[in-house]
């Protein structure tokens, strides 16, 4: 009896705990990473996990990168606490051939347990000379959602960073495309990247290069696939790939309205009419039903007119302002309908019954319908409403667009010729020549007063050398706001070398405004004239000046940062 109770313990216990390892492929390349998945699951809340995973033997490979990620759920088929420790390794090969990937072992509970080895097949090795070009195997993607246990149709922030040992990788980067799949919705919030991070996940440098909203539209576990980018180089262009992130979607509550559909959110519905007319039966006029608010409001079903035998509708054009908020999508969409009265007198548009689910509040809002009420006039009546200027107006319009007008002839007018000899011409020319005949003698008599009064003004003394070339100096001295207007410029245009050129020009202007000659004599005149700070902040420059000209692939970014930085610093400096 004892011996069948400790067996059927062991297997109730073995059952609690689930280990794994897996590769993510069989057979890989030689410039391929084996990525490693440990998989820890412990059903239940006695389960003690007392020693870290012990990898198995990875000589024959690199270690380049790992990570990890703990996750605790409620099943709710059993109401089981489940804690799931899931860890990463990505490993470059050293050799090719078949690599046998041993057990990975862990204490829990005061029993030991382990995976089983397997094999990877390598099929060639590439040496690394022949890698130069190729970064791809040097730039990690990875996807960060911080809320993992959401409602169905309710929004999650993602974050896509990209890690490297090599900094300048970071800006090679590009093409992001972001996760498509029937049982979510992505939207992007922005792709703008951040500073770079040079303390990231292992010491590796790192940046935000994305962050957009998902929407899973189903409940259960919801598996959000990996976001993909390219790594651009000069001879070739790869594909990389971020990590997977399993999503736990609750159902939404019971008790949902009959009328309720997908609208997660905050939501509020109008309808009006946007016609400047007078409503006309069997005359079409638009109506704009408008759903406000900020939740999944793109992807949720939109509220539409109800039929009725009052009125005829048409499918609407459907605009939208959304952009990203908060805790959703925020905006407004508007759906403008054409409406044709079927006939004169009251009518009452309305919309379908409308609720949404709060997800903040936990409850369900009922909005019910919206009403436009209208008074549809008859042909007749519009036309009895109508005022004598109007009635005017509108037969002009229909006179000139149908009847044909002639062309007026019309005769030029000629100025008959007289004899008489006008006396009054004859004197007004005669005295604007007196005038300007007055006006050229004072001239001449200003210019010989000013040269006798230069001739009286005793001649300045030439000075000394060196004020005559300081003198020099200072006419011939360039404006450095000129240099900042002409660096934005070749920055614009993709003039990198003359861009480099140009600034070492203006740094020797300013250099020679201090009769300073080399750059170490310059900061160390800025430290004792400008301060420390200055004098820090120039060699910075300098090094990064370096960096950003001597970078295989010049970015606009980060010549758009470095020119910000010298118009900064050399208008502090500049005389």
């Amino acid at each position: 009896m004892i011996y069948i109770l400790l067996t059927l313990a062991s297997v109730i216990t073995y059952g609690q705990v689930n280990l794994s390892l897996d590769a993510d492929k069989a057979e890989y390349g030689g410039k391929d990473i084996v990525n490693l998945t440990i998989v820890l699951e412990l059903n239940g809340t006695d389960l003690e996990q007392q020693t870290k995973f012990q990898l198995p033997d990875l000589s024959k490979f690199n270690i380049i990168g790992s990570g990890s990620v703990t996750n605790t759920v409620i099943d709710p088929a059993t109401n089981t606490l489940v804690t799931q420790k899931v860890s990463r390794i990505a490993l470059e090969p050293k050799k090719k051939g078949k690599i046998k990937i041993g057990s990975v072992l862990v204490t829990i509970n005061n029993k030991i347990y382990k995976t089983e080895p397997f094999e990877v097949t390598i099929k060639d090795i590439i040496d690394k000379k022949a890698l130069a070009n190729n970064v791809s195997n040097d730039v990690y993607l990875n996807m960060e959602i911080e809320d993992r246990d959401i409602y169905q149709d309710q929004p999650t922030i993602a974050v896509l960073k990209v890690y490297s040992r090599n900094m300048d990788n970071l800006r090679k980067v590009k093409d992001i495309r972001l996760p498509q799949q029937d049982n979510i919705n992505v939207h992007p919030v922005n792709f703008k990247k951040s500073e770079i991070d040079p303390s990231g996940y292992g010491n590796m440098p790192s940046q935000v290069l994305a962050v957009f909203m998902v929407f899973p539209n189903e409940a259960g576990y919801v598996e959000v696939p990996a976001v993909s980018a390219s790594v651009s180089s000069y001879s070739s262009k790869n594909k990389i790939v971020s990590n997977k992130v399993k999503l736990t979607v609750r159902k939404l509550p019971e008790g949902a309205p009959e009328c309720f559909k997908n609208a997660v959110g905050n939501f509020n519905v109008s309808v009006y009419n946007i016609s400047k007319e007078k409503p006309e039966a069997k005359r079409p006029m638009n109506v704009v039903v408008k759903v406000s608010g900020e939740g999944n409001l793109p992807d949720m079903e939109l509220p539409k007119i109800a039929a009725s035998p009052d009125y005829e509708v048409f499918t609407p054009k459907i605009s939208s302002h959304i952009s990203p908020g908060t805790t959703g999508m925020k905006g407004e969409i508007l759906a403008n309908y054409v409406v044709i009265p079927n006939k004169s007198g009251a009518i009452s548009i309305k919309t379908e019954q409308f609720a949404f689910f709060n997800p903040e509040n936990k409850e369900y809002v009922d909005l019910g319908q919206e009403t436009l009420a209208l008074n549809a006039f008859s042909h007749d009546q519009i036309l009895e409403s109508r005022s004598t200027v109007e009635k005017v107006n509108e037969y002009t319009n229909n006179l000139l667009e149908t009847v044909n007008t002639p062309v007026l002839k019309t005769t030029s007018l000629k100025v008959k010729e007289k004899s008489k000899f006008h006396w009054n011409i004859l004197l007004t020319n005669i005295a604007i020549l007196l005038g300007l005949f007055l006006t050229y003698l004072l001239f001449k008599t200003w210019q010989k007063k000013r040269k006798l009064i230069r001739e009286t003004v005793p001649s300045k003394p030439l000075g000394s050398v060196a004020e005559t070339e300081k003198e020099l100096r200072e006419s011939m001295k360039t404006d450095i706001n000129d240099y900042f207007g002409y660096l934005e410029n070749l920055k614009d245009n993709g003039e990198f070398e003359k861009f480099f050129a140009t600034l070492d020009e203006l740094d020797q202007e300013v250099r020679n405004q201090y009769e300073q000659g080399s750059v170490s004599e310059f900061k160390a005149f800025l430290d004792n004239h400008k301060g420390p700070s200055v004098a820090e902040d120039y060699g910075n420059l300098q090094r990064k000046i370096q960096m950003e000209k001597y970078a295989p692939i010049q970015s606009e970014q980060g010549l758009e940062e470095l020119l910000k930085t010298i118009v900064n610093l050399y208008s502090q400096i500049s005389k």
